[in-house]
Order: C-alpha cells, then structure tokens, then sequence
C-alpha cells in the first residue's frame, strides 16, 4: 500500500477520528479539536477534510439513525481503517526519529 502524506490539519482530523472509535462526526471532531488545540474550525472545514481522508482509505464512515433533534436526519460517523491507522503509526515513528536526532544542546 502506497504511503497516504497528509496536511498538519488532516492529521489532527485523523486523530481524533481514532480517538474517538467509530463514534466520530462532524461536530464531535470539531469540539475535539477546540478542545485539545484550541483551534476553532468550522464545520465545512472539518467535512472536507473528512472526505479527502476517506477518499485515501484513511477513514470510513456509515449513517447512523434518525433523530428527531436532527429533523430527522441522521449522523454520518467515521471511523480510522486498518490503513489510516498504519499512517498514523508511521507519521508517529517518522516525529519520533526525528527528534531523537535533534542534539540536547539545540533545546537550550
């Protein structure tokens, strides 16, 4: 399987998709990313990144059920593939060999 590269935004989307199981939606994974970066995104930010992922295999998603507090409308919820969790693992070693390299006198 082909390497997935991934913008800094679609990474922390990906993350929080992970985190949170198959549970993950548009205004959860905005909240999410409030709340652990302090960064405020729309929602249409979010659903574009959402798509662009699923469309690398890096996400699925399914429709959840109707609800009346939605007008009847129902969920989309995304969860991280096999392959977006791969990505996710390299993206993680690739960071942390990289700053094992840095020299501890670069940090002063």
């Amino acid at each position: 399987m082909r390497r997935a590269y991934l913008g800094e935004f679609e990474e922390l989307v990906l993350l929080i998709v992970a985190l949170h199981n198959g549970e993950a939606y548009g205004v959860s994974v905005a909240k999410e990313l409030l709340e652990k970066t302090g960064r405020a995104v729309s929602i249409s930010a979010v659903h574009v990144a959402l798509h662009r992922l699923q469309e690398k295999g890096l996400v699925a998603s399914n429709l959840g059920g109707a609800s009346a507090e939605r007008g009847g409308r129902r969920k989309r919820y995304f969860t991280a593939t096999a392959h977006g969790q791969h990505t996710l693992r390299e993206i993680r070693d690739t960071r942390n060999q990289l700053f094992d390299l840095i020299p501890n006198t670069a940090w002063t």
